[in-house]
């Protein structure tokens, strides 16, 4: 099995070099880069297998390499943002990282984190139970795709994860707190918002509608579920 490239993308060298160490002490590969057009560079060549972007870089900040890298590959993206700074966090989010880690932060979280996501990569799946079929919708997991009337609909990692997640419980009600840990595999000190975002932006993107034969629900007070129509 090709060991998994964890990418990290910072200006500042020191925390290349503790993240590499950390990084490296559990089996990855490693790539760097000191801004954000170099990040964009070795994202193509290297090909990794997951992002660590910080924010702010001189030449492209965080938030124009994620939208440039998402022009041509869905690679997990974890940002790192400074604390408390909700408004860029979000922001993120909807460039289409898939999580983000605020600094100052422990080296130790961050490889959970990188952990967390490469277990969900979709060579580690059972190519027999990675799709599911709806009516006027696909979603294949071991492809990272969907698809609505046979129109492909570009999903970030974590939206596909979470829409997965919703769609192989069709009915079933999860709460904020049990999707945070089920998909991201860790709380986030009870910021709920994390989800609410994904959940609007999967419904924009897949067309969730009253007259579609399927829909996410928000069951107010308690979270979502997917629910199939009669």
């Amino acid at each position: 099995m090709v060991e998994p490239t964890v990418l990290i993308a910072d200006d500042d060298a020191q925390i290349r070099e503790l993240l590499t160490l950390y990084i490296q002490k559990e089996g990855f590969k490693v790539a760097t880069a000191a801004d954000g057009a170099e990040t964009i560079v070795k994202v193509q060549q290297v090909n990794p297998s997951l992002v660590i972007l910080d924010l702010m870089m001189p030449v492209l900040d965080g938030l124009e390499a994620c939208r440039q890298i998402r022009k041509f590959s869905r690679v997990p993206i974890i940002m790192l943002t400074a604390l408390g700074d909700d408004e860029e966090r979000i922001i993120g989010l909807d460039t289409g990282a898939d999580d983000y880690i605020a600094k100052p932060f422990n080296p130790r979280e961050v490889v959970a984190r990188v952990k967390a996501v490469l277990r969900r990569l979709p060579d580690a799946l059972p190519e027999s139970k990675d799709v599911l079929r709806f009516p006027e919708l696909e979603i294949n997991l071991g492809e990272y795709t969907a698809s609505v009337s046979g129109q492909e609909v570009a999903l970030t990692a974590k939206e596909m994860e979470l829409l997965w997640h919703l769609a192989s419980h069709p009915g079933r009600v999860f709460s904020r707190d049990q999707l945070l840990e089920s998909i991201w595999g860790y709380t986030y000190c009870g910021d709920t918002r994390t989800v609410d975002t994904h959940i609007k932006r999967i419904r924009q993107k897949i067309g969730a509608q009253d007259n579609t034969p399927w829909d996410i629900k928000t069951v107010w007070g308690v979270g979502y579920k997917f629910e199939v129509k009669q």
